[in-house]
């Protein structure tokens, strides 16, 4: 499996979406499609590859009449354009994730979080299920604010309960206390969609794929020089140079976005897009952000570049993110520029250990893991620039950042 998607892809319809995959198959009680997740093996598709099984069981047995279940479609990754795409192509797939996982759940509210102004095609499509019956529950859209943490659990529970996208300390998780103080469901918009998928087809059918241990298939974002950004759907499992290429043309893979991991070439060639194969490397595949930076790049500049946005993106809740960072993406500039000293290096080592594990969230211990891997990837690099050389014949940026940066607290709202 190894299909593209693309802008092109023409959106379904209602009629043409029961007409390929049959009515939404609902079990007329709670907890009965959970145990089909279970022996599925979903894990989620937002990042964290957490069981989806053990949340919506979590959710299901806590107390309380009033349960919510949300569809996180809010990509904060600018480097990731698959839950987008897919709420373009396939809105109904992942609305009828949300509706069978509010039912397994017991949700008596269903939400659908999205970065960007619902677009026509999921306006169209909600309507249409409207007039049509399909949706047990109402779907409330909310608008996340542009900032990269807005889509972490804790701060979209903050953002739908009318207060700022910032991520919250824990515990207690939202799966016990989350909106309005009820026990709350949240699921990536990719992760319903196989959800809806399986509920039709079964475990088995979804297990066709991938590895035994992580079964299935995943939308992947790629970035390769000379080729326009692709979103593909892959098993699990595939290797990262049918993906990325086998060429000279690559210096470095990036794996996991910009809370990934930079991987050494040709180290790394063998590797497969799964936990099990990535990890020899520190790595993960996240949310299927995949780069092959150029080989006329400096990996030192682009890692620099992406660091400093995402020390501007910190929530400034904790002093990891808000004392930490900054100094890190200033050395890291200073390193790309070549006006270190021998004291910036141990400098950057000695604070990606300080701020490790101590936020709010995980932004500190995500944007360590990426600087951290890049010193040792671009170590070679790193010399060149302290005898102010660099290797890079081109300066034009590689990895896409957002054009406008922000600008004040009202832009968490």
């Amino acid at each position: 499996m190894n299909t593209a998607l693309n802008e092109e892809t023409a959106p379904e319809d209602l009629q043409a979406h029961l007409s390929r995959y049959g009515a939404v198959p609902y079990r007329g009680r709670t907890s009965t499609l959970i145990p089909d997740l279970e022996a599925s093996g979903l894990t989620g598709r937002g990042g964290a590859a957490f069981p989806v099984h053990r949340k919506l069981a979590a959710v299901a047995r806590a107390k309380g009449t009033r349960k919510v279940a949300v569809a996180n479609g809010a990509e904060s990754e600018p480097a990731s354009r698959k839950d987008e795409l897919l709420l373009r192509i396939a809105p109904h797939l992942v609305l009828d994730g949300l509706q069978l996982a509010a039912e397994a759940v017991g949700a008596t509210e269903a939400h659908l979080y999205l970065h960007a102004a619902p677009g026509p095609q999921i306006l169209r499509a909600l309507a249409e299920r409207t007039a049509q019956g399909v949706d047990r529950l109402p779907v409330t859209i909310t608008q996340a604010p542009p900032r990269f943490l807005a889509g972490q659990e804790t701060a979209l529970i903050n953002r739908l309960g009318g207060g700022p996208a910032l991520p919250a300390f824990q515990p207690p998780r939202v799966s016990e206390r989350g909106l309005g103080g009820a026990p709350t469901l949240v699921q990536n918009a990719e992760t319903l969609a196989h959800l809806a998928l399986i509920a039709r087809y079964g475990p088995r059918w979804f297990r066709a794929v991938g590895t035994p241990e992580e079964p299935g298939s995943m939308l992947t974002t790629l970035y390769r020089a000379r080729v326009r950004t692709e979103i593909h759907e892959v098993a699990i499992g595939t290797p990262l140079r049918a993906l990325l290429g086998d060429g000279p043309q690559a210096q470095a893979w990036l794996v996991g976005g910009y809370h990934g991991t930079w991987l050494p070439l040709p180290q790394a060639r063998e590797l497969t897009l799964d936990h099990a194969s990535l990890r020899t490397f520190g790595a993960a595949p996240g949310a299927g952000v995949l780069a092959a930076l150029p080989a006329d790049r400096c990996g030192l500049a682009e890692t620099a570049r992406i660091t400093t946005y995402l020390a501007a993106e910190s929530a400034g809740q904790c002093g990891p993110c808000l004392n930490g960072l900054p100094r890190i993406a200033a050395a890291l500039t200073e390193l790309a520029a070549g006006r270190a000293n021998l004291q910036t290096r141990a400098n950057l080592e000695r604070w990606s250990g300080l701020v490790t594990g101590r936020g709010a969230c995980h932004h500190p211990d995500g944007t360590v893991r990426f600087v951290r891997s890049a010193l040792k990837v671009f170590a070679p690099e790193i010399d060149r620039h302290a005898r102010g050389q660099c290797a890079a014949t081109s300066r034009e940026p590689f990895l896409p950042l957002p054009d406008r940066a922000p600008a004040s607290e009202q832009d968490w709202i």
